[in-house]
């Protein structure tokens, strides 16, 4: 059976009618549906957070607040991550009705949590206001501070509280995997712990280089600009949105290492278009899809790609207008559409959709020429394309 191709500017229907499962809807959320997916992961998930929330207020019931936010964050996820995670399992072999279809949804599991820790700091980092429609946990636990009349400093209360929400979280993703593993060969629940732990590893990596990119000058060298920027997206982003949940999945099939550094040649494109879809949706998605404030990412004065590419074209005074107003937290809604209106004129925003085309024709390449196993390598396919497309 052939293996699918993900959509390319050249080609609106890639995907061969007898390589692709029936999919009526082909959403992220239908596609994470497949195979009772999500179900499992939520109830992995359910598990767990109810063991951390008894192991919390035993210890004290001041910490039961603690839990309501890890499921407030937790119970928002697309599951992409996950579903990356069992489709690359399912391509490398594995068994849906074999004995460790529970370790892979378990193993998705903490994929998600990971994603949770991460969101906690992150948010914290970057000061944000919002997550997902609703206030940031830090913004939410100053908030609290403030309305009970307590002593102190309400805001650094809430990063504090933040920061041990993400601790938390990243105890709770190590001890899922960890537990998952043991129900696994010796070898291969080895593997899998090297592509989690180095997967931790870069995204530290990839939040500091974001750290030193805020603080370093920037406009005067486009081609260095980029280089940092994409360098951030790979670390930060791509890697453990996609590539290594995928490479977790094979190797949790009992690929050999040769097979399981192979699928960095499809999750690798993939996850970076990912995150350049992200960057476009944060300065011009709808916030009633989003869940952020339109051109957030704007007022944060994110570095990406998209911004690099309009200061490399931008006339002196778009330069200006760019480089005065970035990293401004009051933006009022008409200097937004102005920055936008730059980021468009100066054809940034169709460079970066380019780029997004150009990505996810080298990952069509590289899936179609795996010959990895059906129905994985069609859902891989499908759920590339559902996450490169997204307006979430």
């Amino acid at each position: 059976m052939p293996n699918p191709s993900l959509p390319t500017s050249s080609s609106p229907e890639p995907l061969a009618p007898e390589a692709t499962p029936s999919v009526s809807d082909p959403s992220p959320i239908a596609l994470v549906d497949r195979e009772g997916v999500r179900a499992g992961v939520d109830e992995a998930l359910h598990v767990t957070t109810a063991a951390l929330r008894d192991e919390l207020t035993s210890t004290h019931p001041d910490a039961d607040p603690l839990a309501d936010a890890t499921d407030e964050l937790v119970a928002g996820g697309k599951r992409l991550r996950a579903a990356f995670c069992y489709w690359s399992w399912r391509a490398h072999g594995g068994d849906p009705d074999g004995p460790h279809r529970d370790v892979v949804l378990r193993a998705g599991a903490a994929l998600e949590l990971f994603q949770a820790a991460a969101l906690f700091h992150d948010d914290v980092m970057d000061a944000s206001d919002t997550r997902r429609g609703h206030p940031t946990a830090h913004r939410a636990f100053g908030a609290r501070h403030r309305a009970l009349g307590w002593s102190g400093d309400a805001d650094r209360y809430g990063e504090n509280t933040a920061i041990l929400l993400g601790d938390l979280a990243l105890i709770a993703s190590h001890r899922e995997l960890g537990d998952a593993l043991d129900a696994l060969p010796s070898d291969v629940a080895t593997r899998s712990r090297v592509v989690f732990g180095r997967m931790q590893t870069e995204v530290i990596v990839g939040q500091y280089l974001d750290v030193q990119a805020q603080v370093l000058p920037w406009g005067d060298d486009p081609a260095a600009d980029e280089q940092r920027a994409r360098a951030v997206i790979r670390s930060k982003s791509a890697r453990y949105s996609v590539e290594h949940p995928i490479a977790l999945g094979a190797a949790l099939a009992g690929a050999d290492e040769a097979a399981v550094a192979a699928t960095s040649a499809f999750g690798l494109p993939v996850g970076e278009a990912f995150q350049l879809r992200d960057d476009v949706l944060g300065v011009f998605g709808d916030a009633r899809v989003t869940g952020k404030p339109a051109g957030d990412d704007l007022r944060e004065g994110k570095r990406t790609v998209l911004v690099v590419r309009a200061l490399a074209a931008a006339t002196p005074a778009q330069r200006d207008l760019l480089l005065t107003h970035l990293g401004d937290p009051d933006l009022d809604a008409g200097t937004v559409e102005e920055l936008r209106a730059v980021l468009v004129e100066t054809g940034a925003r169709d460079a970066v959709e380019s780029l997004i085309a150009e990505l996810t024709d080298r990952a069509s390449s590289a899936l179609a020429g795996a010959g990895l196993d059906e129905p994985g390598a069609a859902m891989l396919g499908l759920l590339a394309r559902a996450a490169v497309e997204r307006t979430a």
